[in-house]
């Protein structure tokens, strides 16, 4: 009878210590954040906590040396689709350690039984093939390296983003609309963030709703980003319209993320988005012949004005999507105010913009 109850008893303490030890994406410690600012808690392509998401967490290095971090390798291949990103500069987080580790080096174990990151397929790293053996012993799944985890969060983008919309359509985005109406300030403005984390930090640390745990500040900053704000800019007459497949032909970033920076060059028979004047000026230098309009985003009303015709702050401490930018008025008043306002240091006619100027924004 002893010898039955103390097998029952070790057979308990196995079945209790392997639930104790479940696997977490959270980080064991405190996480290495890398991204500069109060948004630096959530992944800028999805919003979601990095310190959730910590061991499928990546990192990149931006041309511009910006540091960015993601929930994930889907995230890091929707930003690879905007940014030119230096491949070596790719870091991840080891899933036995927390610790950062050169991407291109580490051992990936995908398609485990633990659940993926905004991806049906899971993909967690490894520093060593000791750590990913043992984890794919406990949690099944195959080794691959980064370039084929990065190959199959690519080819698995579309079908990944069809069932988080999904989810977020069914879900979500009548959760972040309910809290929104409820708990919120209704003069949160999504247009002025470039990025859902700047929104979520907003959100939370300036006290602009009531507060929230962090998946009803996701549910909310989601409704607002994703359709708060196309809502509203569908309902201002002259404003540029902009094609979700549209790219600008500069920087490669899909334009109609950014409307509130969203500028065009029309020709006879067809036009070109671009994600900011900057962009805008650089390709005009250079394709100037055939031209019929030119359309810039007047900052303080979001309309679609005649570049020709407009005013544009340079040098301000107000930045756009890719960084320093010409930021346009159809008054020369409200550039001055602007300008006052945001320490910008000259006012420019279309016409005096040159292209030693443009090259000294990237400088």
């Amino acid at each position: 009878m002893k010898k039955t109850l103390l097998i029952i008893l070790a057979l308990l303490l196995v079945f209790t210590s392997s639930s104790l030890f479940a696997f977490s994406k959270e980080a064991a410690g405190v996480p290495v954040l890398v991204q500069d600012g109060k948004h630096k808690d959530w992944c800028p392509v999805c919003g979601m906590d990095i310190k959730k998401f910590y061991k499928t967490s990546h990192t990149s290095t931006l041309q511009n040396d910006k540091k960015r971090q993601y929930c994930s390798i889907r995230c890091l291949a929707v930003d690879m689709q905007e940014h030119k990103i230096d491949i070596n500069s790719i870091k991840v987080v080891d899933a036995a350690t927390d610790k950062l580790i050169d991407a291109k080096s580490a051992i990936y174990v995908v398609d485990s039984d633990i659940r993926g990151t905004m991806t049906k397929v899971s993909k967690l790293a490894f520093s060593s093939a000791e750590s990913a053996d043992d984890f794919n012993m406990d949690n099944g799944g195959y080794i691959v390296d980064f370039a084929t985890a990065l190959k199959m969060a690519n080819e698995s983008l579309k079908s990944d983003i069809a069932m988080v919309t999904k989810k977020k359509t069914k879900k979500i985005y009548p959760m972040g609309k309910k809290i929104f109406e409820k708990s919120c300030n209704k003069d949160i403005e999504p247009k002025n963030y470039i990025e859902i984390n700047q929104l979520k930090s907003a959100i939370k640390h300036e006290k602009l709703c009531k507060p929230l745990k962090e998946n009803q500040l996701q549910a909310v900053a989601l409704y607002l980003f994703e359709v708060k704000r196309f809502g509203d800019m569908e309902k201002i007459d002259g404003i540029i319209k902009v094609t979700k497949d549209e790219k600008c032909p500069i920087c490669g970033m899909f334009v109609y993320k950014y409307p509130k920076w969203a500028a065009q060059i029309y020709y006879e028979d067809k036009h070109y988005s671009f994600d900011g004047v900057k962009d805008l000026m650089k390709y005009y230098f250079t394709h100037k012949d055939g031209i019929s309009k030119i359309l810039v985003t007047d900052y303080y009303s979001q309309k679609a004005i005649d570049a020709t015709k407009a005013f544009f702050v340079v040098g301000s401490d107000v930045y756009g999507p890719m960084g320093d930018e010409l930021i346009p008025f159809v008054d020369e008043r409200e550039a001055k105010t602007f300008s006052m306002d945001h320490k910008g240091y000259k006012i420019l006619k279309f016409s005096e913009i040159s292209e030693e100027e443009v090259r000294k924004l990237d400088e």
